[in-house]
């Protein structure tokens, strides 16, 4: 039942005991397949731009505001001039067998006050794509933001036509919550926002998933998944 106010109208439920949140701080988070590291321009450009030229068609870029590019220097500048902020906040995925930086990702629209913020800026390499540490790396960072900083929302936002984002999000376990028709434009092009969001009531159970799909014995051999992120919640 909702809560009503002395008016007979439904509010929100009162948030109690509630401090302006931490931001996030440039520091290294370390996991078991990977470490993600705050960007370092001098560091990791030459590891991420050999590692995106994997990728000869482009197609990793095509729904991200910038890139592709098309020398070491282009994309350094880039990195100085984009991603040493605090909002985007860009971490360098590095990934704990090579000691190479192969991904980045970014928290950004980072809200203290009411506990709200984003992950975005995704960008993986053909060598980290559906990796154990590719999906290693988005929890890090969720873990951060809902254990370490105690925040209330985590949003994850794509372009509507982005399928591949889309499957990723329902995978970690956001939900779904809308598309924002007309929301921007990038590349010269029209973007619909959809929308995804994971709650911190939601989070023990995405966390105990994660750590029981994050075993060494939850994979074979080869490498491959025994459970997945899927089954192991529907067992949770």
């Amino acid at each position: 039942m909702p809560t009503v106010n002395h008016l007979g109208q439904p509010i929100g439920d009162l948030v109690t005991d509630w401090v302006t949140r931490p931001r996030p701080p440039k520091t290294a988070i370390e996991g078991l397949y990977c470490r993600l590291e705050p960007i370092d321009p001098t560091r990791h450009t030459e590891d991420l731009y050999n590692a995106f030229r994997a990728d000869t068609t482009g197609q990793d870029w095509t729904y991200l505001s910038h890139g592709p590019y098309h020398s070491a220097d282009a994309f350094h500048g880039w990195l100085v001039g984009s991603a040493l902020g605090d909002d985007p906040l860009f971490y360098a995925v590095v990934d704990r067998t090579s000691g190479r930086a192969l991904g980045m990702l970014s928290y950004l629209r980072i809200e203290p006050t009411v506990g709200v913020i984003e992950v975005g800026h995704v960008t993986f390499s053909p060598a980290l794509q559906q990796t154990v540490a590719s999906t290693e790396a988005q929890f890090l960072m969720m873990q951060r933001a809902f254990d370490e900083l105690g925040y209330r929302r985590y949003e994850w936002k794509c372009d509507d036509l982005n399928t591949p984002s889309r499957r990723a999000a329902i995978r970690l376990g956001f939900q779904f919550e809308g598309v924002f028709r007309q929301a921007t434009i990038y590349k010269g092009r029209n973007r619909d926002t959809a929308w995804y969001a994971i709650l911190d009531r939601d989070w023990p159970r995405l966390r105990a998933a994660f750590e029981r799909w994050l075993l060494p014995e939850n994979f074979d051999s080869d490498g491959n998944q025994i459970l997945s992120l899927g089954e192991i919640r529907a067992i949770l």
